[in-house]
């Protein structure tokens, strides 16, 4: 697979030869260029902080890239496994100069990457992550001298640090979690989630706790992307041990959804609408979702007397949104919760504590909860793209095509049609077109889907 360099970091599969694949040059190559970009920025900064998701290839190259930040002269404080937002968090615990994540989130055990964060633990823009892949292509690195090598140092608490700021937050109410007696099942899918996740249940309160795929070892028991069609055994645990909810987490931690307590899916989709319901209803505020993401939100935002926004898919696109509207919450349609107050990027751990704090102070079942609101369907689907595609005239022809109908260029394409619509947009994570629809009725939200589809088979 062909190295990916985006705002999602630079993520590649692992193997292969150097240059197309996250190859060990390739983390030292990119690791160099950010270590050097961290220290023009921030020259009196030499902190850094990195950890790890569960994968196999994680430990190997945790290794590189805590050499190759002491050969540029940082300090390094390394937390482990860990998640992605507590990695976040982290960065600003230790007041450092940025921080590495690496994980390739919900893509397959072959894949890992390097997620770039800035001194307040936020992903780099699209404007430094282009001067960090400068620096590389010119192997501008300055490496520094024996006597001003950096240092390395392991963090063990930044995970309990997190979930205490969680368990502080003014919207999480421990005492009606705990008094609801949950049973939870939690599909870990053999990543940190299994270490993060229970750890917070059991602060919460919630004492019965089952957990599925709980060995990290990185060898994925399904596809690691938390889409109903991938979890059924947490449908069929949930059934089985007449649990009140299951949860499913990506491998980094920060994607969410749920599953209800009669094996039904909440939705993903529905994650960030059921937690900004709750949010909205003790803050008022606007909302930011990307355009991705379902309507259902917007619904809901006017339901509460606030202003509904839409943005660029990606998280750096959404945070800068969020902080131009001065949203109360956001994220994204794929389980995605960014609460602003506790940190600008997307955090299932915190998105499990309001979801349980709303659950139990509804006193309703999770069935019962998903039925207030609002029945979208979304269809989600992808394209794989040979080398040589040309995207950009794929999507001129198709934007010719419904010339009549309502375009948003902004992001890839997005069509509406009457109260239904599509969004085709190449993803940041992988070498594949992404065609979401979205409408009443699911057949129709199918149907324009495959419509596209066509479309774009025919134009490639």
């Amino acid at each position: 697979m062909p190295l990916i360099k985006s705002i999602s970091g630079i993520r590649g599969t692992i193997g292969g030869k150097p240059g197309d694949t996250l190859s060990p040059l390739n983390v030292v190559k990119f690791s160099a260029a950010f270590g050097t970009w961290l220290l023009q920025e921030n020259p009196l900064n030499h902190t850094i902080v990195l950890g790890r998701d569960g994968r196999i290839s994680g430990e190997m190259i945790q290794r590189l890239v805590v050499s190759t930040l002491n050969a540029v002269g940082l300090d390094v404080i390394d937390l482990g496994l860990s998640t992605t937002p507590t990695v976040e968090m982290a960065v600003k615990y230790h007041t450092a100069a940025g921080g590495i994540i690496l994980t390739a989130s919900h893509n397959p055990k072959e894949w890992n990457a390097l997620k770039l964060l800035n001194s307040a633990g936020e992903f780099i823009s699209g404007a430094d992550g282009a001067k960090v892949l400068a620096i590389a292509e010119n192997e501008a690195y300055n490496f520094v001298g024996v006597d001003k090598l950096g240092t390395s140092a392991n963090d063990d608490n930044a995970l309990q640090k997190h979930i205490d700021d969680i368990l502080a937050y003014p919207l999480v109410d421990v005492a009606a979690i705990k008094k609801s007696k949950f049973k939870i099942v939690v599909d870990a899918i053999n990543s940190t989630g299994a270490i993060a996740v229970p750890l917070l249940l059991k602060a919460l309160g919630v004492k019965d706790v089952i957990v599925l795929n709980e060995v990290v070892d990185g060898k994925f028991a399904h596809n690691p992307e938390p889409l109903p069609q991938h979890l059924t055994g947490l449908s069929n645990e949930v059934n089985k041990q007449q649990a009140s909810l299951g949860i499913a987490v990506d491998p980094d931690v920060d994607r969410l959804c749920f599953v209800c307590e009669d094996g039904s899916f909440f939705g993903e989709e529905y994650t960030l609408v059921a937690v900004a319901d709750y949010v909205l209803g003790h803050r008022k505020g606007n909302t930011v979702s990307n355009m991705s993401s379902t309507r259902a939100l917007k619904d809901i935002t006017i339901k509460h007397g606030g202003e509904y926004f839409a943005s660029a898919v990606g998280e750096v696109n959404v945070v800068n949104k969020m902080k131009a509207v001065h949203a109360v919450i956001g994220g994204e349609g794929n389980g995605g919760i960014i609460v602003p107050d506790l940190h600008y990027g997307r955090d299932a751990l915190i998105g499990i504590a309001l979801f349980l704090t709303h659950l139990a102070l509804s006193k309703k079942t999770a069935r019962q909860l998903r039925s207030l609101y609002p029945d979208y369907f979304m269809s989600k689907n992808k394209i794989e793209l040979g080398n040589g595609v040309d995207i950009q005239k794929i999507f001129e022809k198709i934007q010719g095509k419904y010339k009549n109908q309502p375009i948003n260029t902004d992001d890839g394409l997005k069509i509406e049609f009457d109260n239904d619509w599509v969004h085709l947009r190449p993803s940041n994570t992988e070498p594949i077109i992404r065609i979401y629809a979205e409408s009443n009725f699911e057949t129709t939200a199918d149907n324009i889907a495959r419509r596209i589809m066509q479309d774009i088979k025919e134009y490639m």
